[in-house]
């Protein structure tokens, strides 16, 4: 079976009717139909390695969401959760003329799994397909409690804008590339979380470094703006950019699971997942819990977010009313699985495609 070759995957600029955004390309433009959308702190290009390993006749689409890459950095309204982005993927597809047809596939990873989960309610006939790799909870990041996502605090503390580490923030918005303080590097945190992990000696990571830094930083992109709150750990979200968007007071996609003979979706996940887990390493509660936040209100009235748990109960709902679905385990994979394993990511998609 033939391949994309490494030097195919390129950018360009696409007018939509909402905003100018930067799309990364492969594959002849009358091929199978691939939308691949990104995470949080990184850009379509990070797709470059799971492009090259899809058969020839793919045309892969991956674009650069508002705040990230070189799309048009038009705000970001957390009122909306993901329905920003959402949108602009599907002016996107207008614009290409590939919405009607009945062979569009899509993959979302991380944030970008949310921005699909928001597509799908949207747009439940679009997709013919969707493959979602350590996608976010339904009800958001952080701030709740259950299968069913019962927040923990009414005003949502403990999500948003403000629980962004002040000094990765600086040093993201200062474009620093050194790997000094690792935990509040730029470039340690992305490799280290959301990068290649033990593959991270076969990929470009200079590339990745100077992608990460195209990230508009700023309230009304990443992190966002903040608000305080009464409750632990004393900081709730604003309105505004792209941590409040994933907050669960405006974002959630539950209803994905009332969709009615929706789309086969595959869920890739990561066993060794440090970001989207039960026990994600970015979630205040679990800090909390592990004394690296003080005054950690306990368990009871705070405890870590069961994302994979509440995830899992909405795609069983969405199986009950007449979705295929399909869970893959990758043991030992962390939350970069687009870099980390790459070949086993491409192979999924083309599972999905084929059995779609």
């Amino acid at each position: 079976m033939t391949r994309h070759e490494p030097g195919h995957f390129a950018g360009a600029m696409v007018d939509t009717p909402r905003l100018r955004q930067h799309v990364w390309t492969s594959g002849p433009e009358d091929g199978r139909a691939l939308l691949l959308v990104h995470g949080n702190i990184t850009t379509g290009g990070f797709w470059r390695y799971v492009a090259k390993r899809l058969p020839a006749d793919v045309r892969v689409i991956a674009p650069d969401l508002r705040s990230f890459g070189l799309t048009e950095p038009k705000p970001v309204d957390a009122t909306r959760g993901l329905r920003d982005m959402a949108d602009d993927v599907h002016s996107l597809l207008e614009t290409l003329g590939l919405i009607g047809g009945d062979d569009l596939h899509a993959a979302g990873w991380s944030m970008g799994g949310g921005v699909l989960q928001q597509y799908l309610i949207d747009h439940p006939h679009d997709l013919a397909g969707l493959t979602l790799m350590a996608p976010i909870s339904p009800y958001g990041f952080g701030g709740s409690r259950g299968a069913d996502g019962t927040p923990c605090a009414p005003d949502w503390a403990g999500t948003g804008g403000g629980t962004a580490a002040p000094d990765f923030v600086r040093r993201l918005a200062e474009r620093d590339p050194s790997s000094d303080e690792p935990l509040s590097s730029p470039r340690e945190v992305l490799l280290t979380f959301f990068g290649p992990g033990p593959n991270r000696p076969n990929v470009d990571e200079d590339f990745l470094v100077d992608e990460l830094f195209t990230t508009v930083v700023d309230d009304d992109h990443y992190p966002g703006d903040a608000l305080p709150s009464e409750h632990w750990p004393n900081v709730g979200p604003g309105s505004r950019g792209v941590l409040n968007s994933m907050s669960g007071k405006y974002y959630d996609t539950s209803a994905f699971g009332d969709v009615q003979d929706g789309p086969p979706i595959t869920w890739l996940r990561g066993t060794a997942d440090q970001v989207v887990s039960e026990r994600s390493m970015f979630d205040f509660a679990t800090l909390g819990e592990l004394g690296a936040v003080p005054g950690w209100p306990g368990a009871e009235v705070m405890p870590p977010q069961p994302m994979e748990t509440q995830f899992r109960a909405v795609l069983d709902r969405y199986a009950a009313n007449g979705g295929r679905v399909r869970q893959v385990d990758l043991d030992g994979v962390g939350h970069g699985m687009p870099l980390e394993v790459p070949d086993v990511v491409a192979e999924e998609i083309v599972r999905s495609m084929a059995d779609a």
